[in-house]
């Protein structure tokens, strides 16, 4: 029997997260269904709060496709920009912190994200090798919050 990820785990693995920008980015990533890359490449253009929908760009073969965007979602990241008030970059690079993530040019590192997720992970106990996005690991079980 596969390790069953429950919504409790789920909310833990994001209230386990302690820095706010992977968090953020973590509970997005989950809530959109996107992929690693997908979110790392979102751009605050492409929330469509009006329509309540997310443009994801070259999504797998290089298509673009359109999600629902939740209203805590849309909530959350209304919160986050307010912090780091970057023009394009919905998860601007941590590289100088929040002061100077309004100027950042590229997003998150993926390698940061990657591990951050693993160590909040094992910090939740989870043990079993699980995909490398947290959408991955919550899709492991097939829940939803």
């Amino acid at each position: 029997m596969p390790d069953i990820v429950t919504v409790e785990l789920a909310q833990r693995l994001f209230l386990t997260t302690r820095t706010l920008s992977y968090r953020v980015f973590f509970f997005t990533v989950y809530s959109l269904g996107l992929g690693l890359g997908e979110g790392l490449r979102l751009q605050v253009g492409d929330i469509d709060a009006e329509r309540q929908r997310v443009h994801i760009r070259d999504a797998k073969g290089n298509k673009d496709r359109l999600v629902s965007l939740p209203a805590a979602t849309l909530s959350l990241l209304r919160r986050f920009w307010q912090l780091h008030r970057n023009p394009v970059l919905l998860f601007p690079n941590r590289h100088g912190g929040l002061k100077a993530a309004h100027r950042a040019t590229t997003p998150l590192d993926r390698g940061g994200v990657q591990t951050t997720l693993r160590q909040v992970a094992q910090d939740c106990g989870l043990k079993k090798r699980f995909p490398h996005t947290v959408c991955g690991i919550i899709r492991y079980s097939g829940l939803c919050l």
